[in-house]
């Protein structure tokens, strides 16, 4: 292990076993027991709202639905995370951390409601009748503490646009490097990286509109191709699941495990991993979800939960079945290269070409949400004309970067940076999660009534800094049983 890599593996250990995981399992009881289970009570409802018709947006031109909310969400939470994450986490803390990322996702759903329901109530207006919020936003809107904000803008923007880009970078190498001949070559890893750097740069300079049309209709096709890829094999090892699950859970709570340090190592890999994929109180899945156009903040909060549950119990699971049903050696693998060789093994080499494929392009289709992630924070600010440039121009240097450096220092820094964010974001929804609270009494009592709910300013009028949730004579007519 480099100098390097070993003294940020020092601050991890100190910072995510005394501090932080401390703070995210914490936080995620606190606002289940606060909200009754909403995560596991209002499942069913989760279901209804993904279900609901759009609503007018403030141009009166076609919204955002419920639905189409939901898979904008989940086409960011699909990624490399889901993939390389869930490896890594197995790689160090064995196959008790999938047992883990379990429990955190239940757990993390509270969080993501609070997060999500939260930035949809402090959403502003954009440009066009558009909408941006986040974090940032009710730090300052709600807390009335800007510095937080930017404190928040600032680390959101070095761990999204600059580290998360170099580990998309570094999984998209690793696989190509693992599938493709000329890898071996030296030049491979620069040639890799100058490619990303350039597709990102088409993206960020000039052909965000066309490249990003295509990614979201690719990333969902490819996030089926590899739950069918898990499925063959999972299937070709249907007698293994038993000792799948007997190696989870006995990862998770075995004697053995816990004579030699194993469990700690366990739940660590299982959180650090979990929040990096679903992205649960880590506060980056709120800026994308406020730019929803729903009839009350809590149907954001209600898919965003929902999100966490697909990620994690349903892609994240795939990945840990394909690796521990197949069984390989763990020695000198990590990252997507195991997940990689598990499907070859099983499948052959056309499985590997085929993942090389899927992660390149949820990869890709992450770093474009990623540098977004970025420049929206920056935009809140700052208004200067040169950051904005000289951001971008910062970004492919980096993604150049992660595709030469090594998988274990990448994903090492990004658990630093990572839990920094989850940190600042989570000590600013603790005092305001009873504001996602009030705003789910309110729309349960509205259910109750059979009706579909709709929020106005004038519900909460103690609330200061709400902006977009004014009385309109269309939010009246929505008030319709259902």
């Amino acid at each position: 292990m480099s100098p390097i890599d070993s003294f940020v593996v020092d601050i991890n250990d100190v910072f995510w076993t005394y501090l932080l995981i401390p703070l995210v399992i914490g936080a995620g009881l606190y606002f289940t027991v606060r909200s009754k289970a909403v995560q596991l009570r209002l499942f069913p409802e989760m279901l209804r709202v993904l279900k609901g018709r759009p609503q007018p947006g403030e141009d009166g031109g076609k919204a955002v639905s419920s639905f189409g909310a939901f898979t904008i969400s989940a086409a960011a939470r699909v990624g490399t995370g889901n993939i390389a994450g869930v490896a890594t986490a197995i790689t160090l803390g064995g196959a008790g951390a999938v047992f883990w990322m379990w429990v955190m996702a239940v757990i993390g759903g509270a969080s993501a409601f609070v997060e999500s329901a939260l930035a949809q109530l402090y959403k502003v207006r954009g440009a066009g009748g558009t909408y941006r919020g986040g974090p940032a936003y009710y730090m300052q809107r709600a807390l009335g503490k800007r510095w937080l904000g930017v404190l928040f803008a600032v680390t959101i923007t070095v761990t999204f646009g600059f580290v998360f880009n170099a580990v998309q970078s570094n999984t998209i190498t690793s696989v190509a490097t693992a599938s493709l001949p000329a890898s071996e070559a030296e030049w491979f890893g620069p040639a890799i990286g100058l490619l990303l750097a350039a597709l990102l740069g088409l993206a960020v300079f000039g052909g965000v509109k066309r490249i990003s049309s295509v990614t979201t209709v690719l990333v969902p096709v490819m996030a089926v191709v590899y739950l069918l890829l898990g499925s063959a094999v999972v299937l070709l090892n249907l007698g293994d699941l038993p000792r799948v699950f007997g190696d989870i859970v006995g990862g998770a709570f075995g004697f053995r495990e816990l004579a030699a340090g194993g469990i700690g190592a366990a739940i660590q890999q299982g959180i650090r991993r979990g929040m990096f994929s679903n992205e649960a109180g880590l506060g980056s899945a709120p800026n994308a979800g406020a730019t929803a156009e729903v009839s009350h903040p809590v149907k954001q909060g209600l898919v965003q939960s929902l999100g966490v549950f697909f990620d994690t119990l349903l892609i994240c699971s795939m990945t840990a079945f394909i690796i521990l049903t197949t069984n390989p050696g763990l020695g000198g693998r990590q990252g997507a290269d195991l997940t990689q060789s598990a499907l070859t093994d099983t499948l052959g080499g056309w499985a590997g070409h085929v993942l090389t494929l899927v992660v390149f392009m949820l990869a890709f289709s992450s770093m474009i949400g990623n540098y977004y992630y970025g420049q929206s924070n920056i935009e809140f600010m700052t208004a200067g004309r040169w950051v904005l440039p000289a951001y971008r121009a910062l970004v492919l240097v980096v993604v150049f970067l992660g595709a030469l450096g090594s998988v274990s220092v990448v994903w090492n820094l990004a658990d630093v940076f990572m839990g920094l964010m989850a940190l600042v974001n989570l000590l600013a929804i603790l005092p305001l999660s009873a504001i996602a609270f009030r705003l789910l009494d309110d729309y349960v009592a509205q259910r109750r009534l059979g009706l579909d709910p709709v929020f106005t300013r004038d519900r909460l009028p103690d609330l200061v800094g709400v902006e977009c949730w004014e009385a309109r004579p269309e939010r009246a007519a929505e008030r319709t049983p259902v």
